[in-house]
């Protein structure tokens, strides 16, 4: 974290993740060159390069959008998710070398400037076998660009985070339009089952893993029960002992996830949600007596739900009180960074 959005040293783990991602790339883009060649040596060596950057960039998207359902299902995985934006912004610049190229392979020996080419020298809309899939592919890519640019903390405090998650939520969107882009340009010419069955496994893969992921945090989310509420309106939720030391446990109460915390004998219930990019609160723990994110590391004061200084960022604090050896929140939130007696255990 960076107060003014200086630059923040790179640590040891930043640096390894990032050689090996470009290590990674690197590796794929000549593979796939060298087999191409093996395996069809009259092709071009420019076509060869488009497809091998095409299919990396597509790749990336494809580890990309498994990362998050992965570490949803899997603590393991956050590690990955640290550094998602270095994947994002690498996989867009793959991406944008292989559009780069296409242009000039296929839109520049004419006296059309390329983009506008690209965008206007198939007009066959209504056909499936000639569709313009070179403008899915530049919209995907435009979108892309938007998400790469505002990537860093900076954009997020000045969009906020809400608009900045929408905005970043536009990478399904762009996967979309790159698997048709994918189907009806590369398959179209590639009449090959293989293909086809690469194509469909990896769309299966991500929308299947998404759909594991949301059903696990559907079950997470059950509301307790009305009926369990007390006359002034609190909920028993578990026992004292049913929450981790440091750690906390998630209920959907109200509709909003309440993340309680158990800590020095006392408990705390604040938001789920951290401000930075809606990270998962309650799956991280107490360090050096805040909650922390653990996505990121944004800390939290578990009484105010107020960050240490400098630092500005607050989330919605709950009531918490133990009787008759339960834990009781109230589901009314109180404003953001309201100080809330904790709970003795």
């Amino acid at each position: 974290m960076s107060v003014s959005y200086r630059g923040v040293g790179w640590t040891p783990w930043k640096k390894r993740y990032d050689q090996v991602l470009l290590g990674g790339v690197l590796v794929y883009l000549v593979a796939f060159v060298v087999f191409s060649i093996l395996l069809r040596p009259n092709g071009t060596l420019e076509t060869t390069l488009i497809r091998a950057l095409g299919t990396c960039s597509f790749l990336l998207l494809h580890i990309i959008l498994s990362i998050g359902p992965l570490s949803r299902l899997d603590p393991r995985f956050l590690p990955l998710l640290y550094n998602r934006r270095h994947l994002g912004v690498t996989m867009f610049l793959v991406g944008l070398a292989h559009g780069l190229f296409s242009m000039v392979q296929f839109h520049a020996v004419g006296d059309i400037n390329p983009l506008l080419s690209v965008l206007t020298s198939n007009g066959d809309w209504g056909s499936l076998a000639q569709f313009p899939f070179q403008v899915l592919g530049l919209a995907a890519l435009t979108i892309l660009f938007l998400m790469a640019a505002t990537s860093h903390d900076f954009w997020l405090a000045n969009l906020t985070a809400p608009m900045w998650k929408a905005l970043h939520m536009g990478v399904y969107v762009a996967y979309s339009l790159l698997v048709v882009h994918v189907a009806l340009g590369v398959l179209q010419m590639e009449v090959d089952p293989v293909l086809a069955g690469v194509l469909g496994l990896g769309v299966v893969w991500v929308f299947g893993l998404h759909l594991v992921a949301a059903l696990g945090e559907r079950r997470r989310d059950r509301a307790v029960g009305i009926s369990s509420a007390d006359e002034e309106g609190y909920v028993a939720v578990c026992t004292p002992l049913e929450v981790p030391e440091d750690r906390a446990r998630i209920f959907c109460l109200a509709g909003e996830r309440v993340a309680l915390f158990r800590y020095d004998g006392k408990l705390s219930a604040i938001s789920n949600v951290c401000q930075h990019q809606n990270g998962p609160l309650g799956e991280g723990k107490i360090v050096d007596g805040c909650v922390t994110c653990p996505w990121h590391g944004y800390q939290y004061i578990p009484e105010t739900g107020a960050s240490p200084p400098p630092f500005t960022e607050k989330i919605p604090t709950f009531r918490v009180k133990v009787k008759e050896g339960s834990v009781w929140i109230h589901p009314q939130p109180n404003p953001a960074g309201t100080h809330v007696e904790p709970a003795i255990v």
